[in-house]
């Protein structure tokens, strides 16, 4: 499967893997306007036993097949502390 990654410009050592190039309608709004610029890094075939740096590749693999999708974490930053922080800067604009 071809894989469309980019790089975000506020989060050093996050990427994001599309399924499709410039696709972006998949990922929750949230996320992806929290992101700041993201830029195109580079196009990668990736199947299930694709060798990656930092990632699992079935996994990967799978979130594109499902969801059209893959999120690269920075460091150990789950997906869930990134969407309570989004939510926590969301109730602080919200109640000014």
């Amino acid at each position: 499967m071809l894989s469309f990654i980019y790089r975000c410009n506020l989060k050093p050592d996050m990427y994001i893997y599309l399924a499709e190039e410039d696709n972006f309608e998949p990922m929750p709004k949230e996320i992806f306007n929290s992101l700041g610029i993201v830029e195109f890094s580079m196009e990668l075939e990736i199947s299930k036993k694709t060798k990656l740096a930092r990632e699992d590749a079935s996994t990967v693999f799978n979130n594109l097949k499902e969801h059209g999708f893959h999120i690269q974490l920075p460091s150990n930053e789950s997906l869930e502390e990134i969407m309570a922080r989004i939510a926590n800067k969301k109730n602080k604009a919200s109640a000014k």
